[in-house]
This record gives structure tokens, C-alpha cells and sequence, in this order.
């Protein structure tokens, strides 16, 4: 972990003093004190360094820690934002779970560590323009883990490849509120639970197959790697060299609840004067 914080920071043309809010999200382990305690202590931040712990919000943590990130830094002008997000899937196998969602969720799933900074000023990637959150009532069971004497088992409900067909809606009304049309954006970055997630995904917001090629590419390579897949995704945007200044997209975490936690932003290339900037992820598969 320490190596993949150290790189995002490089990035983002910080040092570990010049961070002001810690956000950790992390759905497969769970730690008292939280793991932003060993950071501060072991990585040279200050020592008031403000921490936010996120540990329920699954894959859509991703997503809900660029937002926090993002609306501290509209509260705080010129305050920056580490994000580190830490899922080992893995640590939730259980092989006495014989059913076959489980055995699909376990061929799914992978480990990953990744770490994005949030700028108030300054940097390039995306510059966050407005955030919101969707829960779609009465879902709270369909992705859940069952407690029991031999930890915490997983639990997929058959219906969850049906969400984007209630999520999709919460899309288009936010960027309808930010006078955007969902289905006309540059990039969209979104958390890839499965394939039918972003076949449906473009079926329900009329888009091209490709324009998830980073999600897809994610999902391929590393498999649902939880909350850090939209930084995985966003990764790939700038290896491929990023978008002109000011195109339209889209950040999108989908979890348990059912929860979506959204962004929307316009690339920067410009290096000073903006806030909500999302400078380049670094990611690590571990």
C-alpha cells in the first residue's frame, strides 16, 4: 500500500504534509483503529490530518469517496484529499458455499489496492462539478453478508444483474440537473460488477458498447476488484492519453443498499486554478 499512496501523491504533486482528509474505503476487512491511523503515523502526515473511515458502501465506496473527497474541498477551498481504497476479496472466500452464486461471485471477484488524490487547486484529470447519491428502497438484502460463526459470507441476490434498470434513471436526473444529457458525455467511468452490468447500462442510457471499454477492460484484467475499480478505469483514461479540455463525463459506483454514488466532471489539462480535481489513480493488483 505504502508504494501505490506514494505514487498517487506523485502524480498529484504532493507530499504527505500537504494532505489535509484521508478517506479509506474498504467492504472485505475491517480494522479498530482504521488503517488512515497507520497511514498518518507510518507515512509522514500530519498528525491533524482529518480521517473518514468507509466501510459498508461495497463497490459503490469508490465512488462515495471521490464525492466526500470533493465536497470537502468545495468546503475547505485549497484543501487536498488522499483516497485510498484496499479490497482483498479474496479474504471472503468460503468453501463451504456451494451455491452457485457464490461460486460465480468467487470467480468474479478480485484484490486490489489504489489510491486517487482530490486537489482543491491545481493538478488535471477530472474537475468535479456536482455529486449525488441514489438508494433504491426495499433492495437492502439483494447484496449483504451473513455473519456467522465462520466470518462473513457473501450474499448475492439472483436480482442484482436487473439494477441498472433502477439505477440508469438516477443517472440522467443528475446530469439533467447539471443541464447534461447522460447519453451525450465524453467518458464514463463506472464500476464494473459483471459484463450485464454495462450491456445493460448502454441498453437503458442508449450508448455504444465501447464507450465502457476502460469498466470492460478493468473487469477483464483484474475482475470486480470492488471499490477500487473506478480508479482502475480512470487509470486506463490517462494511459491512453486522456480528453481534450472540458469534455463531459461520468463517475459511477454501484453497491449494496442498492446504492449508486455519481460524479460529474470535465478533464482538465490545465495545471492550476480549478478545484475538484482528480489527478491520476494509482493502482496495484496484488
Amino acid at each position: 500500500m505504502p508504494g501505490v499512496v506514494r505514487q498517487a501523491l506523485a502524480h498529484a504533486a504532493l507530499r504527505p504534509a500537504d494532505i489535509d482528509l484521508i478517506v479509506y474505503v474498504s467492504c472485505t476487512g475491517f480494522m479498530m483503529p482504521s488503517l488512515t491511523a497507520w497511514l498518518i503515523n507510518t507515512m509522514g502526515f500530519r498528525s491533524d490530518t482529518r480521517q473518514t473511515p468507509i466501510a459498508q458502501l461495497g463497490c459503490a465506496a469508490g465512488g462515495a469517496a471521490i464525492n466526500r473527497a470533493h465536497d470537502f474541498c468545495l468546503a475547505y477551498p485549497g484543501a487536498n484529499v488522499l483516497v485510498v481504497a484496499c479490497e482483498f476479496c479474496s479474504l471472503c472466500y468460503q468453501p463451504t458455499d456451494l451455491a452457485i452464486g457464490s461460486l460465480l461471485s468467487n470467480g468474479l471477484f478480485g484484490d486490489a489496492v489504489a489510491a486517487a488524490v482530490v486537489r482543491g487547486t491545481g493538478g488535471h484529470g477530472v474537475r468535479l462539478e456536482r455529486n449525488g447519491s441514489h438508494l433504491v428502497p426495499g433492495t437492502e438484502d439483494w447484496i449483504s453478508y451473513g455473519v456467522r460463526d465462520t466470518g462473513f459470507h457473501f450474499q448475492l441476490d439472483k436480482r442484482v444483474p436487473t439494477t441498472m434498470g433502477m439505477l440508469a434513471p438516477a443517472l440522467r436526473v443528475l446530469a439533467e440537473q447539471h443541464a447534461w444529457d447522460v447519453s451525450g458525455l465524453d467518458f464514463y467511468i463506472v464500476h464494473a460488477g459483471g459484463p450485464r452490468i454495462l450491456d445493460d447500462l448502454c441498453e437503458h442510457l442508449a450508448l455504444p458498447p465501447e464507450v465502457f471499454r476502460f469498466s470492460r477492460a478493468t473487469l477483464t484484467e483484474r475482475g470486480n476488484i470492488a471499490s477500487a475499480v473506478v480508479f482502475d478505469a480512470l487509470d486506463r483514461l490517462f494511459a491512453e492519453g486522456g480528453l481534450p479540455e472540458s469534455a463531459q463525463g461520468l463517475i459511477a459506483g454501484f453497491g449494496p443498499g442498492i446504492t449508486a454514488e455519481i460524479s460529474l466532471g470535465r478533464w482538465s489539462v490545465r495545471s492550476a486554478g480549478l478545484r475538484g480535481i482528480v489527478p491520476q489513480a494509482a493502482v496495484a493488483l496484488l
